[in-house]
């Protein structure tokens, strides 16, 4: 920058004798002609000469050389050069001059100051709204994008252009009958197959033209997968409740019926169709109570977790209210404690019922004259596949193993499903509503902890449930 002001600086200095030199010319034909005309001798007609050039040099040269410091100090500010900043002059022209050059960069500073402070909220507003929105020029070319939108397609998508992004026809078709200007807004569902077979709901608008920026339009995305989701498990929810509730209740109605005409007066029909009645109502009984129990488990999932647990005392009255059910079915429960386990935070009667529930299904299913063990324990933390969201930090595992029959795959990956049973429990006879570990995982995931299952031919069934000591949340 230096050796180009004092490149300017030489341009500017032969201009200055130049203009020296033309003034002077009238002064020199005036020195001519008194000459010629001996009206002055020459040494005088050279000595007035010499003086009108010195008087110009010397007239001239104060402005010449502060017009020169300001043409160097206004390309230092066109180049973000600070080093003329603090100009010093004596001419009143060029003092007003170079104050008014300062009033000017001053206001121009504090202007594209604001507006850079005003660009940089904008795009932080920009980023932190939750949904994916995009900006597109008339061609359909990605001109912006914030932070959830390039979390969701890429950060590459600039060079790109929405139609090699969205291969959704209906999609592209509203956002092309926004930019050519046939609509000013479209809204439209559509499902992106390249997105893990996601569902949108894109919102298109077109941008005024008296803005004359790069962008043309603004998509706005929501992801409503997850609503379509709860939806179809709402909708299976209710087809599969009201199946359950239909055996019993016709069961139920087949023998009122059967009573009022042909086994009317048939005492022994009579007391073998009431014992099955009573049975299914307490079957639908129970259902409903399950039913109940999960519905208010969704709708809790936000209840704050405050109870001091003394695990301890909570198998305890486990064992107390199983033992008779563990005695009719010749079973041993044995309780492993391995090291001293501490109280943990949580909903007590939440976890008294998903413990009671897993260790009435260890007895449930164990084999006669067998044994079911508990083990207890804490673990530095708990097992974690991704995407569950589990507590950091210390836990407590509580094991319920029995020697039932091994469970293969498929069953294991649907265990949890609501009013899933294993076939081979059906055939067997054994009774249940299919709820309880549903209702298990239900509370697990309330604690943030976590449920896991193995299965082997020598070891039986290990259900084990993982609840943190402190509820505190894995970043």
């Amino acid at each position: 920058m230096k050796h180009y002001f004092k490149l300017q600086q030489g341009s500017i200095n032969s201009q200055f004798f130049k203009r020296v030199a033309i003034l002077s010319v009238p002064a020199a034909v005036l020195s001519v002609a008194l000459l010629y005309f001996d009206f002055l001798p020459l040494s005088i007609a050279l000595l007035g000469l010499l003086f009108a050039i010195l008087c110009n040099f010397f007239l001239l040269f104060p402005i010449s050389s502060e017009l020169q410091l300001l043409r160097n100090y206004i390309y230092s500010l066109a180049n973000g050069d600070m080093q003329y900043q603090n100009i010093v002059l004596s001419e009143k022209d060029t003092k007003d001059l170079a104050d008014a050059l300062k009033s000017i960069h001053r206001f121009w500073t504090s202007k594209t100051a604001t507006l850079e402070a005003k660009a940089l909220s904008d795009a932080a507003v920009f980023d932190t709204l939750p949904d994916p929105i995009l900006m597109l020029d008339g061609e359909g070319n990605i001109t912006g994008a914030n932070l959830p939108a390039q979390q969701l397609l890429g950060e590459n998508i600039f060079t790109l252009s929405i139609d090699k992004i969205f291969s959704t026809n209906i999609f592209i078709a509203s956002v092309e009958k926004v930019l050519k200007g046939k609509t000013s807004s479209e809204s439209v569902f559509f499902h992106a197959p390249e997105f893990a077979n996601s569902q949108f709901y894109a919102h298109i608008t077109r941008l005024p033209a008296h803005l004359n920026g790069r962008a043309s339009a603004v998509i706005s995305l929501y992801d409503i997968s997850k609503a379509f989701s709860f939806e179809k498990m709402q909708s299976d929810f209710v087809a599969n409740a009201s199946h359950e509730l239909r055996t019993p209740l016709s069961v139920i109605s087949g023998f009122i019926e059967t009573l009022q005409t042909s086994a009317k007066d048939d005492t022994e029909a009579r007391e073998a169709f009431l014992a099955i009645m009573q049975e299914q109502a307490e079957y639908m009984s129970n259902l409903i109570e399950d039913l109940l129990s999960l519905s208010r488990l969704e709708v809790g999932q936000d209840k704050a977790l405050k109870d001091k647990i003394d695990l301890h005392e909570v198998i305890d009255d486990i064992m107390q209210a199983l033992k008779i059910k563990a005695f009719q079915h010749s079973i041993n429960i044995k309780i492993n404690e391995l090291n001293r386990i501490p109280k943990i935070i949580g909903d007590n009667n939440q976890v008294h019922q998903v413990l009671q529930n897993l260790l009435d299904n260890a007895i449930k299913y164990a084999p006669e004259n067998s044994e079911v063990t508990v083990e207890i324990k804490t673990v530095p933390e708990i097992p974690v596949k991704a995407g569950q969201n589990v507590a950091e930090g210390r836990a407590v595992s509580i094991s319920f193993n029995n020697k039932g029959q091994k469970i293969n795959k498929e069953d294991l990956a649907r265990l949890t499903e609501k009013f899933y049973r294993m076939q081979v429990h059906k055939d067997m006879k054994i009774k249940g509503t299919g709820l309880g570990l549903a209702i298990a995982k239900q509370i697990v995931m309330h604690h943030r902890g976590n449920l896991t299952v193995s299965s082997t031919t020598y070891n039986g069934n290990t259900f084990t449930v993982y609840l943190p000591i402190k509820q505190k949340i894995k970043s």
